[in-house]
């Protein structure tokens, strides 16, 4: 063998190892380019939800709950409430029988109640918001400020149709919240709801918006016919003490007022529920303004079109309000909408159920149009309807001011703390003149003192107002007494 070739195969069995190393190497780095070196000083996962800035942090845009939070707690109470000892256990339906057997020492051994809840400071001069279920019939309401000032608050007005009611505390320059568009929050948008569940002061708990426009006959219990529940679900924690608290946007704005929660143990279970901020504003302002809701209505009966609903009438349509009834001289009736029209939008936005109907109109005051577009006979028709209170006017119910009550004809007003004395009575509202109408048709004559309409009491223009529309295209019975002590009962077509 000679030179030259021996150190040919040298160097090309050099160059074969080289290209065979350089090689292996490349392979066995594209197969473990993934695998982390838990020595090695650089950890090649990178968090997407922040980055580090000295000691700072700094959120995506969208996920900020600091500057909500920090911005919104400083305008949610704490609410204390105190019953006096007779009223603690007043819905124990046992109360008579051991208050027979004992006697008055009955009253005077019960332990008195206690209450609390969350509310809203809504105006920098001390208006709160909260829920009516947080205050009702509560003798004494303590505010408690997020910087632990404490105030005695006063109830201005009540509203249980949205289970909203209205407290001021006497102060200034107060934090306030500011409203949001409740109407076009999206589902699956970031929400943080705010209040004091179990005690535990200015709690933050977030969440997104599930669903809108819920109805969760919550409110039904009461038996009223005008009650409102077109709820904001949310999967945000909320528990007992969260009521009449903040759901705020991440701008910290104002988007409604937490109400309630789905839960078989009275804890929270996954879902809870707030009264929309377009409600809420439209509720409070009037308890503020004028005492009492300017409720408007359109005097119709409805139901959600359902798949079963559709077949039976022969809809053409599977989602909106079917109308299964027109109130004479109603505001649809006037509009000219008949009994098995579908309404699928007010105003120009969609309504497909009845939750949605009932706030759309809501948002309203009685005298206001609005436009009405339904589905007749497989037509798409639009009409203008003047939405009219429960007493079939447009007029304004300063329920603080006006003491007189005019309905059908007949004039009423509150019976006097005299009579009631006089009679034994706790509440009732007394006709004071009567014209011809449906009251003097039935026979009822000056004096006479409603206290019932078919079955419920009757002390305010709020309940009588609730009854009526309640009983609206059907008969009503009336109980009552005359001022000499003598019952009388009445039917009224209505």
């Amino acid at each position: 063998m000679n030179r030259k070739m021996f150190f040919g195969m040298v160097i090309s069995s050099f160059l074969g190892a080289i290209i065979a190393l350089g090689g292996y190497q490349l392979i066995v780095k594209d197969e473990q380019q993934d695998l982390i070196n838990p020595a090695s000083m650089e950890n090649p996962v990178t968090l997407t939800n922040y980055v580090f800035d000295s000691t700072d942090f700094v959120v995506p845009e969208g996920l900020n709950f600091v500057y909500a939070a920090k911005l919104a707690t400083q305008s949610v109470v704490h609410i204390k409430t105190k019953y006096n000892a007779t009223r603690a256990n007043g819905n124990n339906p046992m109360d008579q029988f051991f208050k027979e057997y004992f006697g008055e020492r009955y009253d005077q051994q019960r332990p008195q109640g206690m209450g609390a809840g969350s509310g809203v400071i809504v105006t920098a001069d001390g208006y709160i918001a909260t829920n009516n279920h947080v205050v009702e019939d509560a003798d004494e309401i303590e505010v408690l400020l997020n910087d632990n000032r404490s105030y005695t608050a006063t109830v201005v007005g009540l509203d249980p149709d949205t289970d909203l009611a209205l407290l001021k505390i006497d102060d200034v320059n107060l934090p306030y919240a500011n409203f949001g568009d409740s109407e076009n929050i999206q589902i699956g948008e970031w929400v943080l709801a705010i209040g004091n569940p179990f005690e535990f002061r200015s709690t933050v708990t977030a969440g997104i918006v599930s669903a809108k426009a819920r109805n969760i006959n919550i409110l039904a219990r009461g038996g009223s016919n005008t009650r409102i529940e077109a709820f904001i679900q949310t999967d945000a924690a909320v528990n007992p003490g969260n009521s009449g608290g903040a759901l705020v946007n991440l701008r910290g704005e104002l988007v409604g007022i937490n109400t309630a929660i789905a839960s078989p143990t009275g804890a929270f279970a996954g879902y809870s529920f707030a009264v929309p901020a377009t409600l809420v504003k439209k509720v409070i302002f009037d308890l503020k303004d004028f005492g009492a809701v300017q409720r408007p209505l359109l005097g119709i009966r409805i139901s959600d079109v359902s798949a079963e609903l559709a077949e039976a009438k022969n809809l053409n349509v599977l989602k909106g309000v079917y109308v299964a009834s027109v109130g004479e001289s109603s505001s649809a009736f006037d509009a000219g909408l008949e009994a098995e029209d579908v309404i699928i939008a007010i105003d120009g936005k969609k309504v497909t159920n009845t939750a949605q109907l009932q706030e759309q109109v809501a948002m309203n005051s009685p005298g206001d149009k609005i436009e009405v577009t339904y589905i007749r006979e497989g037509k798409t028709k639009t009409t203008v309807a003047t939405l009219k209170n429960a007493m079939n006017t447009t007029a304004v119910v300063k329920a603080e001011k006006t003491k007189f009550f005019q309905v059908e004809g007949a004039i009423l007003a509150p019976v006097s703390a005299e009579l009631k004395e006089k009679l034994s009575l706790e509440e009732g509202l007394q006709i004071q003149g009567i014209e011809s109408g449906k009251w003097r048709d039935a026979g009822i004559v000056e004096g006479f003192i409603v206290t019932k309409i078919d079955r419920q009491p009757i002390g305010s223009m709020e309940q009588l107002s609730a009854a009526l529309s309640k009983a609206r295209g059907e008969g009503i019975l009336i109980e009552g007494v005359y001022p000499n002590g003598e019952k009388a009962y009445y039917g009224l077509g209505w």
